[in-house]
């Protein structure tokens, strides 16, 4: 009895160790599909677009200056107004040129009856000649003193119209319309003629320009695209949650600044919503022209080897393939994919790293 009891209980044992090699066994050979999250690819227009770093410059600037000295008796605007062409803005102490003008007047009236004596005389002196009554030579004298005064008469005219000019300095409007920046003196100052220094500067900001530069490489394909006509470009400013304005691309540089190897571009926007500022710094995008039935994917979906970049595809039976692609470009966010992957086949976007050729993969909720 003993040794049936033995054989028994060391068959029990064979029979364990042999449940758990098989159990090891299995452990070994399958392992878990690795969760990942996966996108699909989709054929959609896509636009052919530079992206670029730009400068907000105002339409117009102009740096309002004296033309003529004195005391700055008014001022018409408040920093920061938005003014029409031809508003009044600043005022100079006229007197000074007032009376610079009535004295011109005066010597203008003055010479003028001069003159018009003179002309009788010259007249009457040829009557004379003429009889024999009078000498040649008084009447080359009375017509010099004619032509004399009728010249200061001329020089008079001229002195008139210049007081006539200064005085009108006096009263400084704007040249443009815009906004007036800070004004740098205040009323009751001294202001001197073309002082170097700026009384106030009015900046055009509607519409607006933004300048930027892009990689001379683009040239061709800017001036290609272009010749179809007007190239759009959207700007925002960074962090902003705006939507981006649009204006049009309306100036290329004449020439590519050799030490950057760059081409200089201005974009005009109407800014009626006045969202540009000049100075401001924005990102800037120009659309060269639109790819139809274009192959996307998510950028996270596009891995980088050594052999180049590729993707994994989800087949049907929930394994992966590693397939290199080729990737035309990337914008927000999404790839254009010009080769090795077609429409509606799964792409793995999260969970890379698990993953191996042939691997099977267990696609996350909601994914």
């Amino acid at each position: 009895m003993k040794t049936y009891t033995t054989i028994s209980a060391l068959s029990a044992a064979c029979a364990v160790l042999v449940i758990i090699a098989a159990c090891s066994g299995k452990d070994k050979s399958e392992k878990p599909p690795a969760p990942v999250t996966a996108a699909t690819a989709v054929s959609k227009s896509m636009p052919v677009q530079i992206s670029a770093i730009g400068n907000v410059q105002a339409y117009q600037s102009v740096a309002v200056k004296a033309l003529v000295g004195g005391e700055l008796v008014q001022v018409h605007f408040k920093e920061g107004d938005f003014l029409k062409q031809g508003d009044l803005l600043l005022v100079i102490d006229p007197r000074p040129y007032e009376a610079a003008m009535r004295q011109a007047e005066a010597n203008h009236a003055r010479d003028t009856a001069q003159a018009k004596n003179a002309e009788l005389l010259e007249k009457r002196y040829g009557s004379l000649l003429k009889e024999k009554t009078a000498s040649q030579e008084q009447y080359d004298l009375a017509k010099a003193n004619a032509e004399a005064l009728s010249a200061a008469v001329k020089a008079d005219q001229a002195m008139l119209e210049n007081s006539r000019l200064q005085l009108s300095y006096c009263t400084i409007k704007a040249p443009i319309a815009g906004q007036a920046g800070e004004l740098k003196v205040d009323r009751g100052n001294i202001v001197k003629a073309n002082d170097t220094g700026a009384l106030v500067t009015i900046n055009q900001i509607t519409p607006i320009y933004v300048a930027f530069a892009v990689p001379e490489k683009y040239l061709g394909d800017i001036k290609k695209h272009m010749a179809d006509g007007a190239l759009r470009v959207d700007a925002a400013a960074p962090k902003s949650d705006q939507p981006p304005a649009t204006g049009r691309l309306t100036f290329i540089d004449n020439t590519v600044a050799t030490s950057t190897g760059t081409i200089l571009l201005k974009a005009t926007f109407p800014n009626e919503d006045r969202l540009l500022w000049p100075g401001q710094f924005v990102n800037v995008m120009l659309i060269l022209a639109t790819q139809s039935d274009a192959v996307v994917a998510p950028s996270q979906a596009i891995q980088t080897s050594q052999a180049g970049t590729y993707v994994f595809v989800i087949k049907e039976d929930t394994t992966v393939e590693m397939r290199p692609v080729t990737v035309d470009r990337t914008q927000a966010g999404e790839s254009v994919v010009a080769k090795g992957l077609k429409p509606g086949e799964r792409v793995v976007t999260d969970g890379h790293l698990q993953l191996v050729p042939g691997a099977k993969v267990e696609i996350k909720s909601g994914q």
